[in-house]
């Protein structure tokens, strides 16, 4: 997997010189990203530049070729994924500042004993006058991270601490990730029974199937907040998006097509059942695993082949885990192709469009971060007990709806995006019930 990493430089101040280290990096095969100046001097620059490289060996091999050159020095060089998480990536900060002993007097003792009163006769008041109503929990088991597999739950901290980041900086959520070190579905559900209370929702993550769909099923029952596993569900409604966007530009409507589903995993199998239960003419979906096709039948769905999924789709959504699994010769012209395994896919786009399909994308065109900040605001803000297929569905026309012609989902990175998700799953969670009171605590102002 291509990783990017950073070289500070010496490099002399003369003419051609920045030229000449670039067309080393070029030689030794890296692609130049972005370049910065650290200082200059009367007769030397420092310089900082940004090479993407095949694997670690490669950077290696590219600083060797660095430092041969006349007059340049290799200060330093690292990978930016761990630049990027040295000392961590969350941290915990109060939201008033406390200056003064009628500040302590208001935020501590004699005040909080008011609240807290309050809150004993009147449990409700917890999501206005305590983080709860603008919190959640990530919880995982690290049995299923990313395409890493059972890594455990440690290792999968960075990655819940970058669920985290984008909670708070897209939708003003306080989340809290938690490691849960166990393989057991009963010591994981009583384990999250029990920390529940202290966070307004659940988000589960990175947790293998089928064990993931038993402990989702059982903490909806159990607790009175939202719960949603976000590999299931939150892929489900950017993907669904998409496929809406994708059907657009192929000119027909995904409620009037056969969609195919290959790959029955926890994604794929969330994707399948939104799909299925928010209305296609057919879904037909196909794995090799015997336990997830009874999962799919018993859900309703028609199970196949995968030549028999690719003869008959009009939409094709692939999950399976499998590079390359998809030949061109299986490709109908004017199919849609959302060939979704990161990082290769069953079939590379091009490759697919060459074949006679309409449109085709890969799974860099699918994130989900488009999703679950959105939904779990949403269902925050609602009061929302759990988050039905409604919100799902209403989250999901909302990202369709915020594309341009140019796009298959809008901009990550965009609040406003965001905040249109949450109120669409806000208004679908008052009118569909799933709503305690119609509102909830509003999120915290998000960081500039």
């Amino acid at each position: 997997m291509a990783l990017d990493c950073t070289y500070r430089l010496r490099i002399p101040h003369r003419v051609g010189q920045l030229a000449t280290v670039c067309a080393c990096i070029a030689r030794h095969g890296g692609v130049v990203g972005d370049v910065s100046t650290i200082s200059v001097a009367r007769h030397e620059a420092l310089r900082e530049i940004t090479i993407e490289v095949r694997d670690k060996a490669h950077a290696d091999e590219l600083a060797a070729g660095l430092a041969e050159l006349p007059d340049v020095h290799v200060s330093w060089y690292h990978d930016r994924a761990f630049i990027a998480h040295d000392g961590g990536k969350l941290e915990v900060r109060g939201v008033r500042a406390v200056e003064s002993n009628q500040h302590v007097r208001d935020v501590y003792t004699p005040g909080v004993a008011r609240v807290s009163t309050a809150i004993h006769e009147h449990p409700e008041l917890a999501r206005k006058f305590t983080m709860i109503g603008r919190s959640v929990a990530i919880v995982t088991n690290g049995t299923r991270v990313l395409g890493l597999g059972d890594i455990g739950p440690v290792a999968a901290m960075p990655v819940m601490e970058g669920k985290a980041l984008f909670y708070g900086q897209l939708v003003g959520i306080s989340a809290v990730p938690i490691l849960v070190d166990t393989k057991d579905v009963d010591e994981f559900v009583e384990t999250v029974v029990r920390i529940a209370p202290g966070f307004g929702g659940i988000h589960l993550e990175d947790i293998s199937a089928p064990a993931c769909f038993e402990i989702e099923r059982r903490l909806i029952e159990a607790l009175p907040q939202p719960v949603m596993h976000d590999d299931v569900h939150g892929t489900a409604v950017v993907t669904f998006a998409a496929a809406i966007a994708a059907c657009r530009h192929a000119g027909m409507r995904l409620d009037e097509a056969v969609v195919g589903q290959i790959g029955l995993g926890a994604a794929g199998f969330g994707i399948a059942s939104l799909i299925h239960d928010a209305g296609v003419r057919r879904l037909v979906a196909t794995d090799p695993n015997p336990g997830a096709r009874d999962r799919a039948s018993a859900r309703g769905m028609e199970v196949a082949d995968l030549e028999t999924v690719m003869r008959e789709a009009d939409v094709v959504v692939a999950t399976s885990g499998q590079p390359g699994l998809i030949s061109p010769e299986l490709v109908r012209p004017g199919q849609v192709v959302l060939a979704l395994t990161n990082p290769v896919p069953e079939i590379e786009p091009d490759v697919a469009l060459a074949a006679g399909a309409a449109f085709a994308a890969d799974g860099t065109s699918v994130n989900n971060v488009l999703g679950y900040p959105g939904i779990f605001h949403g269902a925050l803000l609602a009061g929302a007990s759990a988050i039905n297929l409604e919100m799902k569905r209403a989250a999901a026309w909302a990202l369709a709806g915020l594309t341009v012609e140019s796009e298959l989902v809008p901009d990550v990175l965009d609040p406003a995006v965001h905040d249109a998700v949450a109120q669409a799953v806000r208004q679908a969670a008052i009118d569909s019930g799933a709503a305690v009171d119609g509102g909830g605590a509003a999120a915290a102002p998000r960081a500039a």
